[in-house]
């Protein structure tokens, strides 16, 4: 889903509401950990703590929103500073934190990958169940059909509700939250989508086979998500592109109660925040001590570096990623010339040429525009009686609206937008993406001819042979909140995926006026890869039901794609462990575990004290007195992130262990790529196994010089017992962070909403 130019207004609105300080009330999360032992009323509990605040002149009933009690312990209502200041003292509270908005971040796809559907068909994929917390879904698509099934797994504890939504064997769940009240026009307060992004996210990670699918006859295949027996259950939290936290961490608490196998999250704040302050990691948090593990976007502020918003360890962070496809649209010029630009245009003019016209040749003086404004196609800007009938040359997208309006016929776009078109847009009228080069040979034309003329002609499918590349649009690491942990984690297919539609989402250009409704749509965005790396936990899960969160993460991770270095510069900060290979995830041979203890060893490293810790796992943990803040290296991730001050010598040590889930007896030894600047080694570099089950430890130590702005240097650690290879990506990097890395009392929650205002004020129009 795009972010049009009034979203993007709407969100620098937004920004400014997050930032006041006034003693209205608002909403609140107040988070109390873990569920209590024995026959305690949590609801209870929660109504008299509000009373206390507020005083017995105000009714609970109307301040309490939510109470959170199947999965863990909290509520949200609505607080002056005054009253969550109060119950913030209380006994039992771990955080209070206001409630801030986040935003909503295949036919070739997964063939791309190699995995096709000769890959499927094991009896337990029909087990797993994908909680989506995103739009909701349509459901009467085909892509829920489900003929065949039987009645969901009786671990499923879910609901359906009801309300203008109907579930069946295949979408078991669909619940909704408006705990914000966030309603607005043409939305339907039921689990139903009429934004289309949740039946987009949810059918690329599970949808059922559908051959012939097409887009208006581009894209035609075969259209199935990544594991099509799995089962679905939604949860629609975001309403038009606004996502309340309070309704976030609620779907999380009956998601987790509800049985789900894996959570799937394709939306995130604006930037990474403290995990303590962050619905989706706490969220996350108690999915993964409940053996769920949570996939979610790594975000669409890319190509900019540390924009990387879902940074939590225990989740799967994914970037986006091409594949071997793209949509063109050329351009014919009345000389001859034909011209390849990019574009979904499923608008035929039938070769047919017309008038073609600078859009800085049709000024409006009148209203004191120039022609550098009026270049821009902004309909203030230009002189409308100009354009119509004709094709407009426009440096920005202003005139998509104005343009069809008066009928003209298309718009050529030119300028820096098109500099790195990675990815197709659809809109309402015939529309092309040029190079800037390009665009100097339209200028040429018709600054040589009396009467240009031109047309664009309807769209195609051409193979991308550079695929696999990342997306500009995707977010990038380092990471910003713990820089000894790599993110993103991944990679995956995230541009020009088609996937199923909600027909109530408005033309499938989602610009006005478009009245066209489909079932199928292609959309670009981290949004789309995150469902891809769900699909891929879901099919390890139906092989290996027994499996940690960690274990299935670290098993996508070790078998990934090698990416190719020379089209990223950014290296591991844009793809993590490389492209997904969901075909070779579900035998790794060795795995990275980890645990509950392991996660709560990292955060008192990084700097949480005890208080702060319980502000993330809601339980009795402690941070020992002895521990004193340092890095991160211990924790058991696959992958390694060395982080060096600038004018330091490179120097860390980091401890690992893996657990051997191949062959019984097996030997693997260590192979190793680095770069001359970096001395690595590996102790021991052979590991033996006489079982499956068995774990062994062994230590990676990094040396090198001292080094100065170096955005990344990049090496790899490969295990092969002569069938595996397992690999693990390792930087070294240095890089200004805006606050201190590891001090984390330094984020004050005041600082992480002045942060966020301004992130919203300046946010960029993109994908989502």
């Amino acid at each position: 889903m795009r972010i049009s130019i009034l979203q993007t207004l709407l969100l620098a609105v937004a920004g400014l509401v997050l930032g006041c300080h006034c003693d209205e009330r608002e909403l609140h999360i107040v988070y109390m950990g873990n569920l209590p032992r024995g026959d305690v009323s949590v609801a209870s509990t929660h109504h008299s703590m509000l009373q206390t605040a507020v005083g017995s002149t105000a009714s609970t009933k109307e301040l309490l929103v939510y109470s959170y009690e199947r999965s863990f312990n909290g509520f949200a209502a609505k607080l002056t500073k005054g009253e969550a200041a109060r119950i913030a003292e209380m006994k039992g509270v771990v955080s209070v934190f206001p409630d801030r908005m986040l935003e909503l971040h295949t036919t070739r796809s997964w063939d791309f990958m190699g995995f096709n559907q000769s890959k499927l068909g094991a009896s337990q994929e029909g087990d797993v169940i994908i909680g989506l917390i995103d739009t909701g879904a349509w459901p009467e698509h085909p892509s829920f059909n489900d003929t065949g099934y039987s009645p969901p797994p009786e671990k499923w504890k879910g609901a359906c509700e009801t309300t203008n939504f109907t579930c069946n064997n295949k979408l078991i769940g669909g619940r909704y939250y408006n705990g914000a009240n966030k309603y607005y026009d043409g939305e339907i307060p039921s689990p139903r989508d009429s934004e289309g992004h949740g039946t987009h996210t949810s059918t690329i990670a599970a949808g059922g086979e559908l051959p012939g699918t097409s887009f208006f006859g581009l894209a035609e295949g075969v259209a199935r998500g990544g594991v099509p027996n799995a089962r679905i259950a939604v949860y629609k939290v975001c309403w038009f592109i606004f996502c309340a936290s309070v309704d976030i961490l609620k779907a999380f608490d009956d998601a987790i109660a509800d049985g789900v196998d894996i959570i799937s999250v394709s939306l995130g704040g604006f930037h990474p925040s403290d995990y303590m302050y962050d619905p989706i990691a706490i969220g996350s948090f108690h999915a993964m001590k409940r053996g769920i593990l949570t996939s979610n976007s790594a975000g669409n502020s890319g190509p900019d570096p540390v924009s990387i918003c879902n940074v939590a360890p225990w989740t799967l962070s994914v970037a986006a990623s091409t594949i071997d496809r793209t949509f063109v649209a050329n351009l014919a010029l009345g000389n001859g010339l034909i011209l390849t630009g990019t574009s979904i245009n499923t608008f035929d003019l039938n070769g047919t040429s017309f008038p073609l016209i600078w859009g800085g040749d049709a000024v409006n003086y009148t209203a004191g525009y120039s022609p550098d404004d009026a270049s821009l196609c902004g309909g203030f800007a230009l002189n409308l009686e100009m354009v119509v009938g004709k094709i407009v040359v426009c440096e920005s997208l202003l005139g998509i609206y104005s343009i069809r309006e008066v009928n003209g016929i298309g718009i050529i776009l030119i300028g820096s937008d098109a500099i790195n078109p990675d990815y197709a847009m659809s809109y309402q009228l015939p529309v092309t993406l040029i190079s800037p080069d390009d665009g100097k040979k339209v200028m040429e034309y018709i600054r040589s001819t009396k009467y240009p003329t031109a047309t664009i002609l309807v769209g195609e499918t051409w193979q991308d042979a550079m695929a696999p590349r990342v997306a500009s649009f995707s977010s990038r690491g380092p990471n910003a909140i713990s820089p000894d942990i790599l993110k993103p984690d991944i990679t995956a297919p995230g541009v020009d995926i088609l996937a199923g539609w909600s027909p109530l989402a408005g033309g499938p250009s989602l610009y006005p006026g478009d009245t066209r409704s489909v079932y199928f749509n292609i959309a670009s965005g981290t949004s789309m890869s995150c469902p891809h790396a769900t699909g891929a936990a879901a099919y390890v899960k139906a092989a290996h039901p027994h499996w940690s969160p960690a274990a299935i993460k670290s098993a996508i991770m070790t078998t990934a794609h090698v990416m190719d270095p020379r089209k990223h510069s950014d290296l591991e900060f844009a793809y993590g462990s490389g492209h997904i290979n969901p075909a070779a995830a579900i035998d790794p041979g060795l795995v990275f575990d980890a645990t509950v203890p392991n996660y709560i060893g990292f955060l008192c490293k990084q700097g949480y004290n005890t208080t702060t810790l319980r502000l993330i796992t809601g339980d009795n943990s402690t941070c020992a007195n002895t521990t004193a803040p340092g890095r991160g290296w211990d924790l058991n991730y696959p992958s390694f992130a060395l982080y060096v001050e600038d004018g330091q010598q490179i120097s860390g040590s980091f401890a690992r262990r893996v657990t051997n889930v191949g062959a019984p007896n097996s030997t693997y030894t260590a192979s190793i790529h680095a770069p001359p600047l970096i001395n690595v080694t590996v102790e021991p570099w052979v590991l033996v196994f006489s079982s499956v089950g068995e774990t062994q430890s062994f230590t990676v130590n990094v040396a090198g010089p001292a080094i100065k702005q170096l955005p990344i240097a990049s090496a790899a650690i490969t295990w092969s017992d002569g069938s595996h290879s397992v690999r693990t990506p390792l930087v070294v990097y240095n890089y200004y962070f805006p606050g201190p890395p590891y001090n984390i009392k330094s984020r004050n929650l005041n600082s992480i909403i002045i942060r966020e205002k301004k992130r919203m004020l300046n946010h960029k129009s993109g994908m989502i």
